[in-house]
């Protein structure tokens, strides 16, 4: 495939197929745990902030079109971000990720069933919220404050599309799974990159 192909910045599930024949590889930047539970046949999984850390060198492994992924996809816009500011440029993001992708009755791969990351942050802020409201009614009033501060959490986390929540929730043990080694992944993408 020519290195001066160009790939739209976003593709549909049916656009990946296409794609993926032409040569490009799926990197899947969702955390282990997640990855294991169902991820696309074939993908590579290289969680945001391990990419985030290694950007040069994968960006310097990865000859073909890359396909990002991640459960809705605002990870895998923030991995085109970074991956862009190191110069790769043949970058799709999967509209919808890997939700959209298993909705439009396409292949995945499943292992051991664990809550997305996502699932997590709502349920951390829902019983926060709600612990602080019931708290501040039926125990001592200033407990409302926990629901000001999370409703406070979230609207930033809005605002500047970060989640510290989902930050803290991704270092728990639950949620590491089998950690991804980045070399071994920049090493099969060389690898493929060659053949």
């Amino acid at each position: 495939m020519s290195t001066t192909t160009q790939i739209p910045t976003t593709v549909t599930p049916e656009q990946v197929n296409s794609l993926l024949q032409d040569g490009a590889r799926i990197i899947d930047v969702r955390m282990p745990a997640e990855y294991e539970s169902m991820h696309i046949p074939g993908s590579y999984n290289v969680p945001l902030d391990q990419l985030a850390e290694h950007r040069d060198e994968f960006t310097r492994a990865a000859d073909t079109p890359v396909i990002l992924v991640c459960a809705s996809g605002m990870r895998a816009r923030k991995a085109d971000n970074e991956l862009r500011a190191a110069g790769l440029d043949r970058i799709s993001v999967l509209e919808g990720g890997i939700t959209a992708w298993e909705q439009q009755g396409q292949n995945v791969a499943r292992g051991t069933q664990k809550w997305s990351l996502e699932r997590q942050v709502r349920l951390v802020a829902g019983s926060l919220v709600l612990a602080g409201a019931a708290g501040g009614l039926l125990l001592w009033q200033p407990l409302t404050l926990l629901s000001l501060f999370v409703g406070a959490g979230l609207t930033f986390a809005a605002i500047t599309n970060t989640c510290g929540m989902a930050m803290l929730l991704a270092k728990l043990p639950y949620n590491k799974g089998q950690s991804c080694d980045i070399q071994e992944v920049v090493q099969q993408l060389s690898a493929e990159t060659s053949n």
